[in-house]
């Protein structure tokens, strides 16, 4: 099991309440991408990745079919909300606060 101490205090910051099985499983999902700086953190400000974020996680891992302007739609409100982050924005937190957004942290932590 994937230890989601370290992204707990920086989800709980942003998010209502905390789902620790869907945080690890966000943990192990990601896996070596966290130990390098780069790829554990998301820049908003990168078109290219924000794509990835939308076709990788929320309509791969998330399975979901909502039509790209709402998947885009709620990424962008994910940045906005995270902008305090600055260019620092962890992509477990990030990622966990989309699941949240569509509903399906419960997917992941069953």
């Amino acid at each position: 099991m994937a230890d989601a101490s370290a992204y707990a205090e920086n989800i709980k910051k942003y998010s209502n309440g905390y789902n620790q099985a869907a945080a690890e499983k966000i943990v192990g999902h990601l896996g070596i991408a966290l130990r390098n700086k780069d790829s554990s953190i998301v820049a908003c400000s990168d078109s290219g990745e924000l794509d990835r974020v939308r076709e990788k996680w929320c309509r791969g891992k998330l399975g979901l079919a909502h039509k790209q302007q709402e998947l885009d739609a709620a990424i962008q409100s994910v940045c906005e909300t995270m902008k305090a982050e600055g260019g620092q924005k962890s992509r477990v937190t990030f990622y966990y606060l989309l699941a949240e957004h569509f509903g399906r942290l419960e997917a992941l932590s069953g």
